[in-house]
């Protein structure tokens, strides 16, 4: 006997449904950046033959390589001589091939954004803040670039909280350092970024030419939604602002309390520990004090974008085989070991199909009889739209107009080999 001991009870019926989400988004990424352009300090920045180091980020934001090429085109319409350079930490594997492979699997290429991938790991220290904490930049960046023009998406972190958390200011003070100032950073700690990031940033933009930086909002549907360019003089209170209009425009879970979550798939392009610790309310230190509460999650398998990178699989409790299967132990240790957070590659329990995952998991979880069990399925932490949903949770979701039935319940349906019927 195996496993199947715990295949036990009857599973309750599951429904489609969507849920009502911020869903305003950008048609022309194109002109938004175009108009971004168009703020006077920014218009000025870029001058007839200047060298501009254009970062880019490793996550998975919505139209990147478009929004990308289309700051490329910018400077080059100003007659400037652009450059892209991964601004990433230790992503990658910590190697300059590693990252220039990332940004290709966003589309972002020579070929396609219109100016050359320039990638090192090389670094250059611009001196130390709050007593002794070392700052470090790419060297490309630094040394053979007249301005820099950081360009990444603005939101909540997933491991830490404070006014400012993911955006332009994150991606100067870490993702600027290459795994050298990422590991010394992460080697503060988490508790203290809510004041390093601040810090770091400044001290960078007091000893680099960032002129400004390119800032995203994605809205509740993971689409681009706002596209602003920040004069360094003004990025750190506009980014605070826009902190604030993510968090306000971000897809969670809706319910209470959900005794099993299903996540089809998990990985860095998702969010930077696998599945956002925002939507999961699920950190590796214990559960977040947030609705809904969450008993066990499943997690199917692992994006293709992230490359074998399953740093943050170590919230799941229940992983089928193929998921593990694909962890490439070098990428993952590598960042979990810079970001001081071993416990993100922890593995889970590892089992073979679909009914095992979700007889397994209830099996984990207390007071949850099979059918009255309340279970969730999504396709991610950053798609949540639409959702199955088991019919205990139903009438109180559907309760206030937020989430509505797109088809009437059925059951939870498994083929020969174990795995879900979609």
């Amino acid at each position: 006997m195996g496993l199947e001991i715990f295949e036990r009870g009857e599973l309750p019926r599951w429904a489609r449904v969507r849920q009502r989400l911020y869903d305003q988004e950008l048609g022309d990424v194109a002109a938004a950046v175009a108009a971004a352009f168009a703020d006077p300090t920014v218009d000025a920045a870029v001058r007839p033959g200047a060298r501009v180091a254009i970062g880019a980020g490793s996550r998975g934001i919505d139209r990147y390589a478009q929004v990308v090429a289309a700051v490329v085109a910018e400077v080059r319409r100003r007659g400037g001589e652009p450059f892209i350079f991964p601004a990433m930490g230790s992503h990658g594997g910590a190697t300059a091939d590693g990252q220039r492979e990332v940004l290709a699997q966003y589309g972002v290429t020579e070929a396609g954004a219109g100016a050359p991938v320039r990638a090192s790991m090389d670094t250059v220290c611009l001196g130390e803040v709050l007593g002794g904490v070392p700052v470090y930049c790419d060297r490309l960046a630094a040394t053979e670039a007249d301005v820099i023009v950081p360009v990444n998406r603005v939101k909540p972190h997933t491991d830490f909280h404070g006014e400012i958390e993911s955006g332009l200011f994150k991606m100067i003070a870490i993702g600027m350092g290459k795994q050298k100032g990422a590991d010394t950073f992460h080697a503060e700690g988490f508790d203290r970024f809510p004041q390093l990031i601040p810090a770091v940033a400044r001290h960078s933009l007091a000893h680099l030419p960032i002129a400004f930086g390119v800032a995203l909002v994605e809205n509740g549907l993971g689409r681009l939604a706002l596209v602003e360019a920040l004069p360094a003089g003004r990025m750190e209170q506009r980014e605070k602002e826009l902190l604030a209009q993510a968090r306000a425009w971000m897809a969670r879970l809706p319910g209470e309390r959900i005794d099993v979550l299903v996540l089809d798939r998990l990985g860095k392009d998702i969010s930077g520990i696998g599945a956002d610790s925002n939507v999961i309310n699920r950190y590796y230190t214990g559960p977040l004090l947030l609705p809904p509460a969450i008993q066990r999650i499943v997690v199917r398998d692992l994006t293709d974008a992230t490359e074998g990178n399953a740093s943050g699989l170590g919230q799941a409790d229940v992983a089928l085989r193929r998921a593990v299967a694909r962890i490439d132990p070098l990428v993952t240790y590598m960042n979990c070991i810079t970001a001081k957070t071993p416990e993100g590659a922890r593995q889970p329990l590892a089992v073979e199909n679909d009914r095992q995952a979700l007889f397994v998991a209830l099996a984990c979880c207390v007071r949850a009889v099979p059918e009255r069990a309340a279970i969730v399925r999504a396709l991610d932490t950053k798609h949540l739209d639409t959702l199955l949903v088991s019919e205990p949770l139903l009438p109180a979701l559907l309760q206030g107009g937020r989430v509505t039935m797109l088809e009437d319940p059925r059951p939870i349906a498994f083929d020969r080999d174990g795995m879900f019927v979609d």
